[in-house]
């Protein structure tokens, strides 16, 4: 079965190539979509210069968020199952294979990647950062009812009939506690898996913030407790 690989990409001139590399590298047919948030660094002149019918590369002409680039990439996606692939390197797409498992063999309808469970390798970063994405999981799963361990996880991969049957809104990182909070209201089979994780630092490019963490929590409460 073919997959669609979703890459938002702000301002990774230093990995995108090396993401896109590592994706094409990793098993199954897939199409990989690119969508480029208005980066100012040279990401988009990299991404302009990309000509092979693998990788389709789609261009924002304003930055606006995270969760704006992902829809326009299930815009874009032609295929039945979907993986978002953050454009830095802290996700490792050798993983695919075990966070696509449960839904090729008919047990999931959605898997998430958790940072937090599992013997991969994991690169030791911030205690605080752990900390606050423990407390959006717990939170969250208080409200869905689930039993995540790493709800803000980037790789998700899920089916086109998941996401037909939601509408999504929020526009930055919110859209991680708000793609959680509306999957668990469908009732679909949720899935878990353990993933390797090299986590950077600031200096490194990360780019969220303890203000997202706020978000966060907003998201949360909204889409549990108003639709």
């Amino acid at each position: 079965m073919r997959i669609s690989v979703i890459v938002p990409v702000f301002n990774e001139r230093q990995s995108i190539l090396e993401v896109i590399r590592r994706v094409e590298e990793a098993p199954f047919e897939k199409e990989i979509i690119i969508v480029d948030d208005c980066s100012t660094d040279g990401t988009a002149d990299i991404l302009r210069q990309i000509n092979n019918g693998r990788v389709r590369v789609f261009f924002h002409k304003q930055n606006q968020g995270k969760g704006v680039a992902l829809r326009t990439g299930f815009q874009k996606a032609k295929n039945d199952i979907l993986i978002i692939q953050d454009a830095d390197l802290e996700y490792d797409p050798r993983d695919y294979p075990r966070l696509l498992e449960p839904i090729l063999d008919g047990r999931a309808d959605v898997v998430y990647g958790s940072r937090f469970v599992g013997e991969g390798p994991h690169r030791v970063v911030f205690f605080w950062h752990m900390v606050g994405n423990k407390l959006l999981t717990f939170l969250s799963n208080m409200l869905t009812n689930l039993t995540l361990t790493d709800m803000e996880t980037c790789y998700k991969a899920f089916t086109r009939q998941v996401l037909e049957q939601i509408t999504l809104e929020e526009d930055r990182f919110g859209f991680e506690p708000e793609f959680t909070a509306k999957v668990a209201k469908l009732g679909v089979r949720i899935y878990e898996i353990g993933i390797s994780y090299s986590g950077r630092g600031y200096k490194e490019g990360k780019k969220i913030k303890w203000k997202d963490g706020f978000s966060a929590i907003r998201c949360i409460i909204r889409y549990n407790c108003f639709g």
